[in-house]
């Protein structure tokens, strides 16, 4: 696994510069439900981490997203990364990993960390959203937590790097009309605060020479 491309390089791509909130806002609905940004309100909005796993399942790049329960106290029912508020003391690093353990049964010491994403802030929730960028040598045996957990979705990442996984459709939010952008994978609409962070990741990797559409790189090493 880490002779694949796309792991090999990422940590220099996740500490060179990123996208950012450009590649954020190509999938961020149109109106949005706040225009604040991150910069904007980092020292007021609740800190959260999220962990964007990267592991081999045949022959491709995988990622894992849940759809969260109608039991939780946020976002519920929608498609999110495994993650949730940063405790008091606690790293965003360190919280990223605990939360995959809690919500999917991820061992912490399975993750190698590559990096980070650009911080999003989340209006609906005042949440600030840190994305961690990990990678497992092999598929973890994953196991859900069902009060928060509703269903395990196992993203290939070539999805992100097909121009025809980007779909939109005119919804109501809010009370008013909405341009929403989204993923689409088996029935899935990946939206929102998922989808811009997924904008951002699909982008820099899209940047590698060594990033193909399988989205698995020179070789697969699986």
């Amino acid at each position: 696994m880490s002779d694949n491309p796309i792991i090999r390089g990422l940590p220099a791509l996740l500490a060179g510069n990123k996208p950012g909130l450009d590649a954020q806002l190509k999938l961020a609905p149109d109106p949005r439900p706040g225009q604040k940004i991150y910069q904007e309100v980092q020292d007021t909005c609740r800190p959260a981490a999220v962990l964007i796993l990267l592991y081999p399942r045949g022959r491709r790049l995988h990622l894992v997203l849940t759809r969260r329960t109608s039991e939780v106290d946020h976002h519920r029912d929608q498609i999110s990364f495994p993650g949730g508020e940063r405790d008091e003391h606690e790293t965003i690093v360190a919280a990223a990993l605990r939360e995959a353990s809690e919500e999917l049964g991820v061992r912490p010491a399975d993750v190698r960390v590559l990096g980070n994403l650009t911080p999003l802030y989340i209006p609906a929730s005042n949440f600030c959203m840190f994305p961690v960028v990990g990678a497992a040598a092999k598929r973890p045996a994953f196991r859900r937590a069902p009060a928060e957990v509703a269903e395990i979705i196992e993203l290939p990442l070539a999805v992100l790097l097909d121009p025809k996984s980007v779909r939109r459709e005119t919804w109501t939010l809010h009370g008013r009309e909405t341009m929403v952008p989204f993923y689409y994978f088996r029935g899935h609409k990946i939206w929102g605060a998922t989808a811009m962070v997924l904008a951002e990741l699909g982008e820099i990797i899209g940047s590698s020479p060594t990033a193909d559409a399988r989205g698995h790189g020179e070789e697969d090493n699986t």
